[in-house]
């Protein structure tokens, strides 16, 4: 089979969950099919052809600017049988592809527009473009993949003119061979990190989604022992990164051991931190599955996260980790959950061993490329 796998992240520049999807479902897939990667970037190498927006648009909207990508990927499909494309950013690549090309089109449901009207601080009018992107991909794809049996429910219920035959559940997947635990402790020290003291560990992007001035407010008044980590970079506007600032500041001068890391960190770095936290904290107020999760399970450390979306799908709640309610006591109940785990460092443990156990059985990166391509042998046939 050829395939046109397309997307806006790829290595190296990968700085949200969907990236991290396509890269490793792209290494499993090259095993399995004929596969071409088209992403955002400059220049091409062996099996990846990256495109950039349109000079014509600099300072232009964001959205139009995507568009400009869009087309210039469709223009670089001929040739292939089968276009796959993940977020909004490609879904408009997708669906001129399967028009001009006359070829089937996989859409993978990474998160909804519908979801996140948080975007529109970032994108404006462009929010507008992005939705109708969305919608006219998903409506006219051949088959839609939900990352979580959550996410195929939004999917339906934001979308009610898609045939529900038509969307498919496959997990999110995890590599245990690159997550798992790292005793070292040189990236601690190069960030300020005192290994010898607990501390509580935020991964993410500076976004309305992630939900991390949740978690900023929720810390003041955990456990002063605690330390508190949080790598977060990437803010979607200025005023969230602003808010982020004041609210780290504010957390600041009320305890001590406070770190943020705004730059991102090389995985071997990320797993490091991983390995030697506490917890790990997941506040996000919006999530189709949440690969950090996996991430954090597949190093052995016990995960508190919000109850949204397909979040209690990979983290048990009771067993590889503790899930807070998304309502108007969420921080304080995220503060008693992150003490819970902090003043029990046994269970933490126990917590811990059982996530990396479920992460390596249930959420391994073949099994999501045999599914994926699977997929794609039932709609050429059915072509």
């Amino acid at each position: 089979m050829r395939v046109g796998l397309l997307t806006r992240e790829y290595p190296p520049d990968v700085y949200g969950g969907a990236g991290v999807h396509v890269e490793f479902l792209a290494r499993e897939l090259a095993a399995l099919v004929d596969l071409e990667v088209h992403c955002w970037g400059e220049g091409r190498g062996v099996g990846v052809v990256r495109h950039r927006p349109w000079s014509a648009l600099d300072g232009s909207n964001d959205a139009l600017r995507t568009f400009s990508v869009d087309l210039a990927m469709a223009a670089g499909l001929e040739g292939r049988e089968l276009v796959h494309s993940h977020t909004w950013y490609a879904n408009l690549a997708g669906h001129v592809a399967k028009l001009l090309y006359g070829i089937p089109h996989v859409v993978t449901a990474h998160s909804l527009e519908p979801l996140r009207p948080w975007k529109a601080e970032q994108l404006g009018g462009g929010y507008a473009l992005s939705g109708w992107a969305e919608r006219t991909a998903i409506e006219a794809a051949d088959a839609v993949i939900a990352v979580s049996g959550a996410m195929r429910e939004d999917v339906l219920a934001c979308y009610p003119a898609l045939d529900p035959a038509r969307v498919h559940v496959v997990h999110n997947g995890i590599d245990t061979r690159l997550y798992r635990p790292d005793h070292d402790t040189d990236a601690l020290t190069r960030h300020g990190i005192d290994p010898a003291r607990p501390y509580v560990l935020f991964v993410g992007r500076i976004t309305r989604q992630k939900g991390v001035p949740h978690l900023l407010r929720a810390v003041r008044d955990i456990d002063p022992g605690a330390q508190v980590v949080l790598c977060a970079g990437a803010p979607d506007t200025p005023e969230i990164e602003r808010e982020f600032r004041e609210l780290f500041e504010e957390l600041r001068r009320v305890r001590a051991g406070v770190f943020w890391i705004p730059q991102m960190l090389p995985r071997v770095e990320v797993v490091q931190l991983l390995t030697h936290a506490a917890v790990f904290a997941c506040p996000s107020v919006y999530e189709p599955l949440g690969i950090v999760n996996l991430e954090a399970m597949a190093c052995g450390i016990p995960v508190v996260a919000s109850r949204v979306g397909g979040i209690p799908e990979v983290v048990a709640d009771g067993r590889s980790g503790l899930l807070v309610e998304v309502d108007d006591g969420f921080e304080a109940g995220l503060a008693r959950a992150l003490d819970t785990v902090l003043g029990d460092p046994d269970a933490a443990r126990r917590m811990g061993q059982a996530g990396r156990e479920r992460a390596v059985r249930e959420f391994g990166w073949d099994a999501v490329a045999r599914r994926t391509a699977g997929l794609y042998e039932e709609i050429l046939k059915q072509a």
